[in-house]
């Protein structure tokens, strides 16, 4: 009697039959032509197999792992709404926080998305190609459950109604807008570098560690579970990032230094991108977790150094402006905030000075900066509120070219200096805020001098109008009640009846 029962393929060997032996060499187009982009950036691929995702996920493993995640995700997600878990939050001046991870953080996931889909698309072998499908899908449900989750708040709060339409159209979301829209007009490789490796695997644990827990702290379930859910996905894309890496290092020592470049760059680019979470966890968590500085010190010096000590024996070096950034972490949150209270009448969330027992943290925290530079600020800021003269920047400021972010940031070597650089291309003069933007626009300037700058768009009169009533409405912001301060705003108000209610309760 013949035994039907058969043996089971274990992961590996189902891994190598669903990702081994499914492509083919071309023959009526040449395989340079089909596959135009895998080698215009010099890199050189001499075994395709040698690619290997450690976790060998494939589709349908990935349906059965991801389904019970969900189940978890959305019976937190729904009963958080159902039982009003938004009157459970510290303090409505946290919701701006979220105002600014939606518009800013959640557009992103769907970009990485359409890159993963589109990257995978380009590569010759079956690995890399499996491997970008399954990480496309997991930033489209991030995005997905982001849009979720936080659509409990757009029930009771202003500013979270159009975020895909400001995406496209705020000022300060060119920002993040333009970092995806470089990384997605690169080449392949040079995507998976920045983001794979130089955004999921060095900085992304700055991004959603740090501020997932915020959130438990000031009692937003909801934004917890998205997160730490989504946390465990980026989990599995850090490894590949680094995969990725290593693959590139090994088919071939040409690759090395177009790496080495590529990872300066996008280290760089990211840590512009991370000054907006600085901002949120300094400034905008009622109740805090631990500052900026604290969370670069973990997860980038300590995590960092132990990770560029292991690809040394590669030939690779840390990024090449890791010393500034490091430095610009004792700083860059004081300052991204005073930008976004200069120019809140055009953002789509409120700002407010912190309170006294705000500042006596922040001066604990930054022992060496915050008193000597920015408590007097705050403090000057503070004072003309309360007397009725709450300032609002009405100019526009000059952006950089590359990470599109206000020219605030100062000199490492002297604070009360604006770091200001400048290029010449083509007979024009292109200005940038840092060596580090600097570089990256004399390398490839015909890149960059199409960025869409808000500033000047707004100024050759194609973002609506002249006014900031006009191009407020342009992006669809409503004037008194999207913006300006906290302190007599709608969210405030509504805030303190809720309070007041349950109080009488």
């Amino acid at each position: 009697m013949v035994d039907k029962k058969k043996k089971k393929l274990g992961i590996k060997q189902r891994y190598s039959m669903l990702t081994r032996g499914l492509g083919w060499d071309t023959t009526y187009q040449p395989m340079d032509k089909v596959f135009p982009y895998d080698n215009y950036e010099g890199i050189h691929i001499h075994d395709w197999d040698g690619w290997e995702d450690p976790f060998r996920l494939t589709m349908d493993s990935y349906w059965k792992f991801q389904s019970e995640k969900e189940k978890k995700l959305y019976a937190v997600i729904d009963s958080f709404s159902q039982n009003n878990g938004h009157l459970g939050i510290t303090d409505a001046r946290y919701v701006n926080a979220i105002k600014l991870f939606l518009a800013g953080v959640s557009p992103l996931e769907y970009q990485a998305s359409r890159g993963f889909t589109h990257v995978g698309r380009q590569f010759r072998g079956v690995g890399p190609r499996v491997a970008c499908q399954m990480q496309a899908i997991d930033e489209l449900r991030h995005v997905q459950t982001q849009i979720h989750a936080m659509s409990h708040y757009n029930k009771y709060f202003d500013g979270l109604h159009s975020g895909p339409y400001q995406h496209d159209r705020l000022w300060f979301l060119s920002v993040p807008k333009s970092f995806f829209d470089d990384a997605r007009s690169a080449g392949p490789f040079e995507f998976l570098t920045s983001i794979s490796f130089s955004f999921e695997y060095v900085l992304t644990n700055l991004l959603f560690v740090p501020f997932m827990s915020g959130a438990a702290f000031n009692g937003d379930m909801a934004t917890v579970t998205f997160g730490f859910s989504a946390q465990s996905d980026e989990a599995r894309h850090m490894t590949l990032g680094l995969e990725v890496i290593k693959f590139m290092l090994e088919q071939d020592e040409r690759n090395i230094p177009i790496v080495q470049r590529w990872m300066d760059k996008w280290f760089w680019r990211g840590t512009r991108l991370l000054s907006l979470v600085g901002m949120m966890m300094d400034y905008m968590l009622p109740k805090r977790v631990m500052s900026w500085s604290e969370a670069w010190e973990i997860y980038f010096t300590e995590a960092g150094g132990a990770l560029f000590e292991d690809l040394a024996r590669y030939g690779i070096k840390p990024p090449k402006y890791a010393d500034i950034a490091t430095k610009e972490a004792e700083h860059v949150s004081h300052q991204a905030w005073h930008i976004f209270y200069n120019y809140t009448h055009a953002a789509n969330f409120h700002t407010w000075t912190p309170e006294k027992e705000e500042m006596d943290w922040l001066s604990e925290k930054y022992p060496d900066t915050f008193d000597k530079y920015y408590r007097p600020r705050m403090e000057h800021l503070g004072k003309e509120a309360k007397e009725g003269r709450r300032f609002y920047n009405d100019t526009l400021p000059m952006l950089c070219q590359i990470c599109q972010i206000p020219m605030g940031f100062t000199e490492m070597d002297d604070p009360t200096t604006i770091s200001y650089r400048c290029s010449e291309y083509k007979g024009d003069k292109y200005h940038s805020c840092s060596d580090g933007c600097k570089d990256i626009f004399d390398y490839e300037p015909e890149k960059y001098v199409q960025a869409w700058l808000p500033v000047h768009q707004i100024y050759q009169g194609n973002c609506g109008g002249a006014g900031i009533e006009d191009v407020l409405k342009w992006y669809n912001l409503n004037l008194g009640v999207d913006n300006l301060d906290y302190e007599n705003s709608p969210d405030q108000k509504l805030w303190n009846e809720w309070q007041a209610h349950r109080k009488k309760a």
